[in-house]
Formats: C-alpha cells, structure tokens, sequence
C-alpha cells in the first residue's frame, strides 16, 4: 500500500516520470531550435508584406513619368502635358530652369510640401540630394516626388488607393529551409572598388563594391559580389536557374549583416525577396551583374509574384 501511495504522489508530482518518456535533450534542443527558425522567417515575411503595403510602398506606385520639355503642366485631365493617374485634373506647373526644377501650383489645389501647406511657386529637389521634395495631395493619399537616374529626371508618383496596393494578391514562397541559411565568407576588394549595375530602364551605375561573399552549396563553392548599404551591411543582388521557373524572372535581392571581425556572414536565401517591380511597372530596379548569375536553383525565398504581368 505504501508503495502504491509514493507512486502516486510521484506521478502527480512529476508526470513526466509516470507517462511518456522524456524527450532526450538533444531531441528537444533540434526541436526548439527548429521552432524558433519557423518563428523568425515568418516574422520576416510579415514585415515584408506590412513594408510593400505601406500607403507610400512600392504597391502604392502608379506613375514614372519623365521630364523631357522646358515645362509640363501636371494634372490627371486628358489635357495635362503629364497626366496623373489619380488625383486633382489640375495640379500645376513643372519647369526646367538652369537644371533646376521649379513647381508652381495650381490656385486652389490643395497641395503640401514636405507636410506643409503648398501655395506658390518652390524649387524641387530629387532623391540624390540630402532633403528630397515631396508634394502630397488627395488628403495625403498620393506623394510625388522627383527620381534622378543616368543624369535624367522623372517624377513618381505613389497614391493609396492605387489597384496595385488594394488589389495586392499576396505572396508566395518555398517552405523555409535551415539548409538555405548558410554561412559565407567574405572576401573584401580593395577600397573604393565599385561595380558597373545595370537597370530595368537601361542606365548602368557604378555602385560601390567592398567585397563578395563566397559560400558552399552541395559541395560547390559560389560567390556574389556585395554592395555597400552605407552602414557595413551587404546588399545582393542574383540571379539562379529559377528565374523565370518559379522565381521572378529578373533576379532577386538578398540582405546580409555587415562580416564580422573573421569575416563570416550569413546569407539566408529564404529571406531572397521579388525586387519592386515584380509588383509594379513604374519602378526602376537594379539587375544582377554578370558575376552574380549563379549555376545553382536557389529553391529558397519568395517567389514569383502572381498579381501582376507586365
């Protein structure tokens, strides 16, 4: 009877004891480990969807429009020199002055610049400078602001309301993959070395270039060169035999943390993501460089989008 009794104390004690068998603790750490992966990559992918469905994010894009002419006069009215897709018929006058850009409102357009009621003529400064104009209209649902790519100026425009954002179809991706986390090595250029980057419009910029990252897969060794984020981190842009088979067809961006002090750095692969204008025609995007086209299907990351063909 006593040893009846003591069972039960120690089975309501310590069910563990009484029941199922405790899992081996290497068993239990891999799970852990496993969960808390999970758990990260879907915090990632909600903070991407909540970033490309931001008011003013790339869905929100409905207007590139270059300045060719001494003076364009901005409205969505079939008159307008460059018609806006949405906003009011008749928003005002761009100029061309000495290389500079000058805009003057419409009377009773309600207007801002830089949040500030707009109500004659200013000076207008692109995304190159250190304080980039940007006019708000539509109660703040729409911003246009002025891009400077290969020496030439265009104005875009972004509105809530745009079909891109409230039609947004989602996305997509492979299952996440601990193997598609894999730590690189960086191997560092010389300084100010800087790498010839083409764009979906044409142009090719040199974009500093402090190194690449070499990493093993399947026994091969790869390598990307790395772009300079301005803060030590690395910005990848690549392409892989899935463009075009599952992912977008022009290559994808990857971020990775600056190396640290024996140069490693991780490249999470499941983190690859669609660059904006897999979502929109009027962005401007980089493309891979040659050095960057890899012989590898990276099955890892998001993939292409379905909401959009153009």
């Amino acid at each position: 009877m006593r040893k009846t009794m003591l069972w039960l104390l120690l089975c309501g004690g310590a069910l563990a004891a009484c029941g199922e068998s405790p899992r081996p603790p290497a068993a239990a750490s891999a799970k852990d480990a496993n969960a808390g992966f999970r758990a990260e990559e879907n915090a990632w992918r909600q903070q991407r969807r909540e970033n490309l469905l931001r008011p003013d994010g790339w869905t929100s894009l409905i207007g590139l429009h270059w300045i060719q002419l001494k003076a364009h006069f901005l409205g969505s009215s079939p008159g307008s020199g460059i018609r806006l897709a949405k906003g009011p018929e008749k928003m005002g006058l761009l100029q061309q002055q000495d290389g500079k850009l000058f805009f003057t409102p419409e009377r009773g357009a309600e207007l801002t610049l830089d949040d500030q009621p707009l109500k004659g003529r200013v000076q207008l400064f692109d995304d190159k400078s250190e304080s980039p104009s940007v006019i708000g209209f539509d109660q703040g649902k729409g911003k246009l602001t002025v891009i400077e790519r290969g020496g030439r100026h265009a104005l875009r425009v972004k509105h809530a309301d745009a079909d891109t954002r409230t039609g947004f179809a989602g996305l997509d991706y492979w299952p996440a993959d601990p193997s598609w986390k894999i730590e690189g090595r960086f191997v560092a250029n010389a300084p100010g070395k800087t790498l010839p980057i083409p764009d979906i419009i044409g142009d090719t910029n040199d974009i500093p270039n402090p190194g690449a990252v070499e990493f093993q897969r399947g026994g091969k060794t790869y390598r990307i060169e790395a772009l300079d984020e301005g803060d030590g981190s690395l910005f990848l842009i690549f392409a892989d035999r899935t463009n075009g088979h599952g992912s977008y067809g022009a290559g994808r961006f990857l971020d990775a943390g600056k190396p640290d002090a024996a140069g490693k750095v991780v490249l999470d692969f499941n983190r690859a993501y669609n660059p904006p204008c897999a979502f929109t025609p009027f962005a401007t995007c980089p493309l891979p460089p040659p050095e960057n086209r890899l012989d590898l299907a990276v099955l890892a990351g998001e993939k292409q989008y379905g909401g959009l063909k153009h």
